[in-house]
């Protein structure tokens, strides 16, 4: 008589301790195993170093192992593509940009994501200008160099871009639009592989994140011409604006972030979210970033978000203005 009593109580604690356990945040313990950074663009280049910097910083400083991932082509859009399939536990993120993030969708047909419904903002980390240099042997000193020769010449002057549908190509597009010109544009499959062509002098023009060329411009081996930001970069202060250089209203800049899954749950996102804050005020992360050319930039998750969404909406009618189609 007492064995339906005694199993009525056992399933009630078994139902309570369930009860508990799934009331636990999500993110109570985590991280509980190494975390995949993925990167969409090859080595070297400019969101590779800022995630580079931010992946080994949450291994250093918290403790974390966070595990960077290399995954490049098509303007960043493979690697967003890995990381937007993801199971959505926390353990996957993406460090995305403006260019893969934004621009992407309206140049590439048939993503098999969409950034909004597939995508949850994380953490903010950088933004920087763009900078347009050229091998310290070209005959270009300025701007108005640049701009005499392909006036001179249409379509002779080329320039190299980390690859179709990047906000650095649009930059170029606008470039051209802005100082009616017409460039010939070299696509790359990443900022590495055209800084090292701009070097050698296979392509007259550079047009780069300031992350990706600042070292070889400090090195003395890259010429900047000019910053496309409204204000000069603080970490190349000497070089003009586009807008010192005869462009006016020219205003062109990146952004980096880390993105998950969507689904993830808000409490993971949350923390990760107040972890890379804690990082980016941190005087030797801000230094680091710096150097790189890029300027840190905390937010929270709902300020990223509503950022992210501005910019979704705002990008249809820039692609379309600036004509840039995936060659």
């Amino acid at each position: 008589m007492f064995r339906p009593l005694i199993s009525a109580s056992i399933v009630a604690c078994a139902f309570a301790a369930s009860f508990t356990a799934a009331a636990q945040p999500p993110a109570a313990d985590y991280p509980t195993k190494a975390v995949r950074m993925v990167i969409p663009f090859p080595p070297g280049g400019g969101t590779d170093i800022l995630a580079r910097v931010v992946a080994n910083k949450l291994t250093e400083v918290s403790k974390w192992t966070v595990v960077p991932e290399n995954k490049a082509g098509a303007g960043g859009t493979i690697g967003i593509s890995d990381a937007a399939k993801s199971a959505p536990t926390g353990y996957d993120m993406v460090m995305g940009q403006k260019d893969n993030l934004v621009l992407g969708p309206y140049l590439y047909k048939n993503l098999p994501w969409d950034p909004i419904k597939d995508l949850t903002p994380v953490a903010h980390v950088a933004y920087t200008p763009i900078v347009i240099a050229t091998s310290v042997n070209s005959p270009y000193k300025t701007m108005a160099d640049v701009i005499a020769a392909a006036k001179a010449n249409p379509g002779k002057v080329t320039y190299g871009s980390p690859g179709n549908g990047t906000s650095i190509h649009i930059a170029g597009v606008l470039l051209e639009k802005a100082s009616a010109i017409q460039l010939t544009h070299v696509p790359y499959k990443g900022s590495n592989p055209a800084l090292m062509d701009a070097l050698a002098g296979n392509v007259d023009l550079l047009v780069s994140s300031v992350p990706s060329a600042i070292g070889q411009i400090k090195a003395g081996k890259l010429r900047a011409l000019a910053v496309t930001s409204a204000k000069r970069s603080t970490s190349l202060p000497d070089v003009p604006t586009m807008a010192e250089s005869g462009i006016k209203g020219f205003d062109v800049s990146t952004w980096y972030g880390l993105f998950m899954p969507a689904g993830t749950p808000p409490a993971i996102v949350n923390k990760v979210n107040a972890e890379v804050n804690r990082l980016l005020a941190m005087p030797e992360v801000k230094d680091a970033i710096q150097a790189q050319g890029a300027e840190p930039q905390a937010m929270s998750v709902a300020n990223f978000d509503k950022m992210f969404k501005a910019d979704f909406k705002a990008s249809k009618q820039l692609v379309e203005e600036s004509g840039a189609k995936i060659q």
